[in-house]
């Protein structure tokens, strides 16, 4: 998928998660689904910091700012980027993620905010050399276009996990 492709994708998770934004109830927000997980909070703060880290991560890459390795994406993080998606398993959090409650509008400001970020690194990317990476947690060491294609990947993860809250209040 080229630059282009991987923002407008990612633009147009953004906006589902404002549009979704608005169809959760202020009551439910933060409440923890029956069977446990993480409430909608949690996941908006985990995806919009982590998308925020990832921009970090691109911006490094872009301008060189990384130590210099020969290591490339894990095995995980290979076939992650291979297929678009994540393996079909859960797994535990990092302690690295601090995942909190927030306010919708906490979540919304967010979302301005991840956008701008976005938007303002992309250009970056064309330029940034393919053998320059930043370690990834689980995926290994990406470079700038891999980060955005995983960016666009965890967002769209998220998206599911929402509807799959979303689901189970509807079901109680």
């Amino acid at each position: 998928m080229s630059i282009g492709k991987e923002l407008s994708a990612i633009e147009t998770a953004l906006d589902s998660y404002r549009e979704l934004l608005d169809t959760i109830p202020d009551d439910l927000f933060a409440e923890t689904p029956a069977g446990g997980g993480w409430s909608s909070a949690e996941v908006y703060s985990h995806v919009m910091q982590a998308t925020l880290r990832s921009s970090i991560a691109i911006e490094r890459c872009a301008h060189s700012n990384c130590p210099p390795t020969k290591k490339g994406p894990s095995l995980q993080g290979y076939f992650t980027l291979l297929f678009s998606r994540f393996p079909p398993v859960k797994i535990k959090m990092l302690d690295i993620m601090n995942v909190e409650k927030i306010s919708k509008e906490d979540a919304r400001n967010l979302i301005i905010k991840c956008r701008k970020r976005i938007e303002d690194i992309a250009p970056l990317i064309v330029k940034a050399s393919p053998s320059v990476r930043y370690g990834h947690p689980r995926l290994g060491m990406l470079n700038a276009k891999q980060w955005f294609k995983f960016t666009r990947i965890h967002l769209l993860h998220h998206l599911k996990q929402l509807e799959q809250i979303k689901n189970k209040f509807h079901a109680a």
